[in-house]
């Protein structure tokens, strides 16, 4: 009975250790993985993030960049870090579609990360050269199913959000254009300006400056409904019923990591994105906020899954 005894006492002690340790969480800084270069979108929010929670925890969140591979290599990190909240991930739509196009990988995003938060997303804007006889998404679609040759888009490459933005559109529309890859969007929107290109589909950031300036023409977001940061832009979806897909950030954490750990993240996040201050930094980027818990994120994740999955099976692009 005294063995008995002793045995309920330290496991009451550790029990109490492992409670007072989680409560002091965290103690001792954080690396955020990244899958884009410095100065992208998803490191500028990631670090309006980590100086929000240095603010209420007082420790330091590194954010590291690991580009490579469409994202897959911060992927691969993350999943060989220790389970125990200090290691994070940004978990975004191009992570998502990277991982079905490139098919020489042993990453599965569903079963290797735990949801914290979904931050907010992002429209792709349709855009064209202006000097085209065309000012809608209809006329789009006339001019599309007369020209030959075919009307030619640009995209930041095979298999990126922007290739499935037009793959859907074609799909919808019955429609064929040209396919025209490039290394990064910016280019394209820049031909697309030019002349070189007709249309192409672009993250809002990236159209935003050839916008404002008048140097390409959008006709619509790709969001289901009209956006607030172009409320005078139609969302494509009013003329081509049933067409969505947007960009988005998320954060995850490897699988195994503590659930209280998880939820004191998610709610501090969920909290941040609710403050006006910080949502107007989202928003001058670009970013419709949503700020939703982890149930919402794993819900969120696998309708995701299977719409990207759909989609890269459409276009055929398959890479190793």
């Amino acid at each position: 009975m005294r063995t008995i005894g002793r045995l309920a006492v330290v496991f009451v002690s550790l029990v109490c250790a492992l409670s007072a340790a989680r409560a002091a969480y965290p103690d001792k800084p954080i690396r955020l993985v990244i899958g884009s270069a410095a100065g992208s979108g998803p490191d500028i929010i990631s670090r309006l993030i980590t100086e929000r929670l240095y603010g209420v925890w007082g420790q330091r969140i590194i954010v590291d960049a690991r580009p490579g591979v469409a994202g897959l290599l911060s992927a691969d990190i993350v999943t060989r870090s220790a389970a125990d909240g200090y290691t994070w991930m940004m978990l975004t739509s191009q992570l998502l579609v990277a991982s079905n196009v490139y098919t020489n990988h042993k990453i599965s995003l569903a079963r290797d990360f735990a949801s914290i938060s979904l931050i907010g997303r992002v429209p792709f804007v349709l855009t064209m050269n202006p000097r085209l006889p065309v000012k809608s998404v209809a006329e789009l679609i006339e001019l599309a199913r007369k020209s030959s040759p075919p009307l030619r888009y640009g995209t930041a490459g095979a298999g990126t959000s922007e290739h499935l933005c037009a793959v859907m559109f074609t799909r919808l529309t019955k429609t064929n254009m040209l396919h025209v890859p490039y290394k990064g969007i910016t280019q394209a929107v820049a031909d697309t300006a030019a002349g070189e290109m007709h249309l192409t589909f672009a993250v809002y950031p990236a159209a935003q400056p050839m916008v404002q300036a008048g140097r390409v023409r959008a006709l619509g977001v790709t969001t289901l409904k009209r956006s607030a940061l172009l409320p005078d832009v139609p969302a494509v979806a009013e003329t081509v019923p049933g067409y969505e897909l947007y960009g988005w950030y998320s954060l995850v954490a490897p699988i195994g990591t503590p659930p209280d750990v998880l939820d004191k993240v998610s709610a501090e996040v969920v909290k941040a994105a609710n403050e006006p201050a910080f949502g107007a930094h989202l928003r001058n980027l670009g970013i419709e906020i949503i700020g939703s818990g982890r149930a919402e994120l794993d819900k969120f994740r696998a309708e995701q899954t299977l719409r990207t999955l759909d989609l890269v099976k459409a276009s055929g692009v398959n890479l190793q």
